[in-house]
């Protein structure tokens, strides 16, 4: 730089004194790439990018998906909603804190110091959240500067009955403004339609397709009851399965001879139809509210430098292997979206059938923004599958549901061990829905031996409440 033009420029640096702290704001957001994570409750792979239901209709979820990288095979750390959002949030996993299951507070076992929004937060970041990103009963809104306030209005059931058993859905009389989705919603478009001085990490979390599966009437009516197509499904799909396995298949709803399972519910009411009908219709519903969300992401100036992470926390059964909700270590139970546009990084229109689990998402996001990763993550960066989908993997997908209960996914097999011996060995290439268990034919021995390698080292107790965060 020129002498007389390097003088100029300290003098007017002197002369504008403390107004030049925006503008090296404004350079520092410039130069940072803001972040929005998108949660969507209970949604399984039951979206137009994933294809396992030809029927559902989500054209905001697919237009992301044309946007950027969609992970054909991507697994939560646990089917469950506190476990997942507490291990992917901290980048612990479940088989280390003991947090295990939605019993379980989780907020004794992670410090505030250990988690991705105290990350972003403690680098320069404004932190931005609205709706469920932890498990609501251990809510710890205090880590983002600003979290919103959730909205919704009483609606009627239009079926006079609400569902089946713990399996609860009917279209309800009200417009969209009711369900509280769609303040959550609100709150992501009015912070993308505000000016930011720093870079932020905005987290916006919908709850549904989380039961009730009560949504407006016109997204049930997007899915006639008498075209409905149910799951893939076999009447002796359990003939193979250890008992652990079948307790799971049976559980929540009741896993004894004395109580009805949720599937035998359902089975006897003559519903499963009307139950799948509503479970699209919630699907479709907060596919909206993405919608309405990108459509504010598209019309502000932080497009070009926002990174976008679309994921549910877990999947979801309604009927396959006789179960319904998550809480199994099959695959509908594990398996969930998970998309990504990271500016400068992905290319439009692309897929990957690597495995990952969600224990890659807080590191990742620490390596497209720059910042350090705590020495604690026990996942890794999935940055080379973003800029190559097809690139080199020697990695897999884990999953755990309780102390010793784990699988293992690979892109050819799913490997199921239970604490009490119990195992499940499916050729995911031949068998994608997981009807035939080769567990024990011995020819499989050394598949079994190898995968069981890339289980947890150790099996941490399951975690208690406690009177006070640590």
């Amino acid at each position: 730089m020129p002498l007389i033009a390097h003088v100029c420029l300290l003098v007017a640096l002197a002369l504008a004194g403390p107004a030049a702290v925006p503008v090296r704001a404004q350079e520092q957001a410039a130069a940072k790439p803001n972040v929005l994570v998108i949660f969507v409750d209970d949604l399984n792979h039951w979206v137009g990018p994933l294809g396992r239901n030809k029927q559902a209709i989500t054209p905001n979820i697919d237009r992301l998906a044309a946007r950027g990288v969609t992970f054909t095979s991507a697994h939560a750390a646990a089917p469950a909603c506190n476990p997942s959002r507490a291990a992917l949030l901290s980048g612990l996993r479940p088989s280390t804190t003991g947090v295990y299951d939605n019993m379980v507070d989780w907020r004794p076992y992670i410090g505030r110091d250990k988690t991705l929004i105290t990350l972003f937060r403690s680098n320069g970041y404004t932190t931005l959240g609205a709706g469920k990103i932890y498990h609501a009963a251990y809510a710890r809104n205090d880590e983002w500067d600003e979290y919103g306030t959730e909205r919704e209005k009483p609606c009627a059931l239009l079926n006079p009955t609400d569902g089946v058993g713990g399996i609860k859905f009917s279209p309800v009389d009200c417009g969209d403004d009711a369900i509280e989705d769609t303040s959550i919603a609100d709150y992501g478009i009015d912070q993308l339609r505000r000016r930011h001085a720093k870079p932020f990490l905005l987290t916006i979390g919908f709850h549904k397709p989380h039961m009730p599966w009560n949504v407006p009437k016109k997204y049930f009516d997007m899915y006639p009851l008498d075209a409905i197509q149910l799951p893939p499904y076999r009447e002796d799909d359990l003939r193979d399965i250890p008992s652990a396995g079948v307790r799971m298949a049976r559980g929540p709803g009741g896993n004894s001879p004395d109580r009805q399972s949720d599937h035998e519910l359902m089975v006897k009411s003559g519903r499963w139809k009307e139950a799948v009908q509503a479970y699209l219709a919630a699907i479709s519903y907060v596919d909206g509210q993405i919608g309405r969300v990108l459509d504010a992401l598209d019309a502000s100036p932080f497009r070009a430098n926002t990174i976008v992470v679309l994921l549910g926390d877990h999947g979801w059964n309604l009927g396959e292997k006789h179960h319904w909700r998550k809480f199994s270590l099959w695959e509908e139970s594990t398996r969930t979206p998970l998309i990504w546009v990271a500016p400068g990084v992905t290319k439009p229109g692309m897929t990957s059938k690597r495995p990952v689990d969600f224990m890659t998402i807080y590191p990742t996001l620490a390596d497209l923004a720059g910042l350090p990763l705590p020495a604690h993550v026990e996942g890794g960066s999935i940055r080379k599958l973003l800029a190559d989908p097809a690139a080199a993997w020697d990695r897999s997908a884990l999953t755990t549901h309780g102390a010793g209960n784990h699988a293992v996914r690979t892109e050819q097999w799913r490997y199921i061990r239970y604490s009490d011996g119990g195992e499940e060995l499916y050729d995911e290439t031949k068998d994608p829905f997981e009807w035939t268990n080769l567990a024990a034919n011995p020819a499989h021995r050394s598949v079994k031996a190898s995968l069981a390698e890339r289980f947890p080292k150790v099996d941490a107790p399951r975690g208690q409440p406690r009177d006070r965060e640590r």
